[in-house]
């Protein structure tokens, strides 16, 4: 079997360079490990920023976001007892965001996919590229038994941050930056009205909240607990109590409570591997670098690289100039550098870091200043709504 490129990974990164490469009139096959009902049962955040919004527009994928998406303004920051708001409409020049969950753009662009016959095989086993540092590139996999290849020109690895595609590249040929939070999320999702109707951050002294929605009557909460908590220890009950302790008395005496429809803790780190192409292998979304969700910035800058590098085809099959391609790597970290330090900035702004009562005062002064002066907010805002 042969087909121009290969991509392994079936999650939004991969499925959405498939279809952006279908409409290029680029050929292409998806490899996913999992079943398709395991994809679709991952819950991730789905705050989209407006180039975002443009892309999946692009795309063809766009309708049912435009009609169910929330569109969002400005986000909420809680400390001190205070509301105050970043306004990044106004700031930005009329930039806005779109809260549109990660499940639902991977469940539209299945769909797509479905909807012009696009090669995908799910549950393949033991995928592993070959030869990507020669002009043969090819993967194998394996399905009920039988192993299979596929030829190709090129790979795209789109398999996250435990997938085989990074994990193929030499050691001697790649980078990795890699820092791990000593906290992680709890997050609890729920059929409840949101007690807000913008994402909403909470800085407390008993560590982080968020408040976030997917729709008007399901909501997303998110609270920061040790990376060493275990996820049994925490009822649903203990979880409401602890969220609303870190809420304004306002929001705590809004907060609607009720059973969990989904309940998991994730760790938080910030990953970047450098390069992200090597020869005829090229790594994508969280396969190259991993954010802290902090900055609302994973599935943002996974949609960027797909884009590029489905830009970057484009132009080789179309011309066979290689130049797009061969900028990748470098066109890439330099958007990801700014996310990953913005992320990194928000996390450590807004996360109990320690019992240093010097660190919360810090923090405290920062955020106070922050919410005085239109520069800072400014540069929230830019950052938030997504560098070019």
């Amino acid at each position: 079997m042969r087909t121009r490129v290969a991509i392994i990974g079936a999650g939004p990164t991969g499925l959405l360079l498939g279809q952006l490469l279908h409409i290029r009139g680029i050929e292409n096959v998806i490899l996913e490990a999992q079943s398709r009902e395991h994809v679709l049962g991952r819950i991730r955040a789905g705050v989209l920023e407006q180039s975002t919004v443009e892309i999946l527009r692009q795309a063809g994928v766009g309708a049912r976001m435009d009609l169910e998406g929330l569109v969002h303004e400005g986000f909420q920051i809680f400390f001190n007892n205070r509301l105050e708001r970043i306004h990044f409409h106004e700031l930005t020049g009329g930039r806005k965001m779109m809260v549109y969950g990660q499940t639902e753009v991977t469940r539209d662009l299945m769909a797509a996919r479905d909807a012009w016959g696009g090669a995908s095989v799910y549950d393949a086993r033991a995928v592993r590229p070959h030869d990507f540092g020669g002009d043969r590139p090819r993967v194998t996999y394996e399905k009920a038994g039988v192993v299979h290849e596929f030829a190709c020109d090129y790979i795209a690895g789109c398999d996250g941050f435990h997938g085989v595609a990074r994990s193929a590249v030499p050691a001697a040929a790649i980078n990795e930056f890699d820092y791990a939070y000593p906290f992680g999320w709890l997050g609890v999702l729920a059929d409840v009205p949101p007690v807000e109707e913008e994402v909403s951050y909470c800085s407390h002294e008993n560590g982080f909240a968020l408040c976030s929605l997917r729709s008007r009557t399901r909501s997303r909460y998110y609270i920061q607990v040790p990376r060493s908590e275990r996820l049994s220890d925490w009822p649903i009950d203990r979880f409401w109590a602890e969220l609303k302790r870190r809420l304004p008395d306002a929001a705590a005496q809004r907060l609607v409570t009720g059973p969990a429809l989904e309940m998991s803790i994730a760790p938080l780190r910030s990953f970047v591997c450098e390069p992200m192409q090597f020869g005829r292998l090229f790594l994508a979304g969280d396969a190259a670098h991993i954010v802290p969700p902090t900055g609302a910035k994973g599935l943002n800058l996974a949609v960027r690289d797909a884009h590029t590098l489905a830009g970057a085809f484009d132009e080789f099959y179309a011309t066979g100039d290689r130049g797009l391609l061969d900028s990748y790597s470098r066109d890439c970290l330099q958007r990801v550098w700014k996310a990953v330090r913005f992320s990194w900035w928000m996390t450590t702004l807004l996360h109990k870091l320690s019992d240093d009562p010097f660190q919360r005062k810090i923090q405290l002064a920062e955020l106070d200043y922050t919410m005085s002066s239109k520069a800072a907010q400014t540069a929230i805002a830019e950052n938030y709504v997504g560098l070019a």
